[in-house]
């Protein structure tokens, strides 16, 4: 019978075993990775420098085209973007993102994207568990450009007991982030009873923009109209600078749904935000799908002030309650 301690091997045949060490270096203490390495290769080194003294991890050396999500088995590709939160990892096996642009000065990080872009599509995802169980989700968007290329994901931060108690009248925090995972954008959006009279200040809404997080970029606030929906937008110090107006029939049913983007006296049409009408599935599913437009030339933050415009929009109009969808 054979010893079940198996002597150690002297530390001279160790050493001849090992060709050479692992020049990669360890993987973050909190991150659980699944990307299985394969072989031993030569180190990367990190960028000399940092154009214009941005974060690291923000400007990519290489635009990122197609962002792997995942790493098969055996390969020596690099990842070449840092681990984000984007919160379909398991989902898809790649997301195709619009290549990263230039810095561009006196622009909020993040907002460089909106400045090559003249319209974007704003694309809710489908729930099912909503029309199975009547339990409101957090809702979770996918902004692309033409190209079908994703630019930004945006992501509901809110508690269950908001969700289903409030409805479509819940506060919430919305989250944007990039392809690199940082978020460049917060929309918040406070509670308004409506209860009381509909021309009453307290009972009208009101969302925030932060650009970057933290920091006032705008708000979009209502305004009591009696047959359609009216909304300002304004700057930090609550100046009206656009106005956005709604059609006067019956929101979304049997056709798009078109909201000007208008100036301050109505003369001139700047952009608009549409919703698009997809047929029954429209009214049978809570996904809906809208399309921004807007000058190629205007200022980026008017261009994100109209994007947050757009969520507005979405919850007071076209979201539907799990509830909504039995009584039907």
């Amino acid at each position: 019978m054979s010893d079940a301690t198996a002597p150690e091997q002297p530390a001279g045949e160790v050493e001849g075993q090992v060709t050479s060490p692992d020049p990669r270096p360890p993987s973050p203490p909190d991150y659980s990775s699944h990307f299985v390495p394969g072989p031993s290769g030569t180190a990367v080194p990190p960028p000399i420098a940092n154009p214009a003294g941005l974060p690291i991890g923000y400007y990519a050396t290489q635009n990122p085209g197609t962002f792997p999500l995942y790493q098969p088995i055996g390969t020596t590709q690099l990842i070449q973007s840092q681990p984000g939160k984007y919160p379909t990892l398991n989902q898809h096996a790649a997301v195709t993102w619009m290549p990263v642009p230039a810095p561009i000065p006196n622009c909020p990080a993040g907002l460089e994207y909106l400045a090559q872009l003249d319209n974007i599509h704003v694309l809710q995802h489908f729930e099912p568990l909503e029309m199975r169980t009547h339990f409101e989700t957090i809702n979770s968007y996918d902004i692309k450009n033409n190209s079908n290329q994703m630019v930004y994901f945006v992501t509901e931060d809110t508690d269950d007991y908001a969700r289903n108690s409030y409805r479509t009248l819940r506060p919430f925090v919305l989250r944007v982030t990039d392809c690199m995972g940082r978020e460049i954008m917060t929309m918040q959006r406070p509670f308004r009873c409506t209860c009381c009279c509909f021309c009453c200040p307290s009972a009208r809404q009101e969302l925030e923009v932060q650009c970057p997080p933290g920091v006032t970029l705008g708000f979009v606030a209502e305004h009591w109209n009696l047959c359609r929906a009216v909304y300002s937008i304004q700057n930090e110090r609550k100046e009206n600078l656009l106005k956005v107006r709604g059609p006067c029939s019956t929101y979304g049913c049997g056709s798009d749904s078109v909201f000007e983007v208008q100036s301050l006296d109505g003369v001139s049409n700047i952009g608009n935000i549409i919703r698009k009408w997809n047929g029954l599935l429209s009214a049978m599913e809570d996904a809906d799908h809208f399309d921004i437009h807007f000058p190629l030339d205007m200022d980026v933050k008017m261009k994100a002030m109209i994007f947050g415009t757009c969520f507005l929009i979405d919850f007071m109009y076209f979201e539907r309650s799990p509830s909504q969808h039995s009584s039907a």
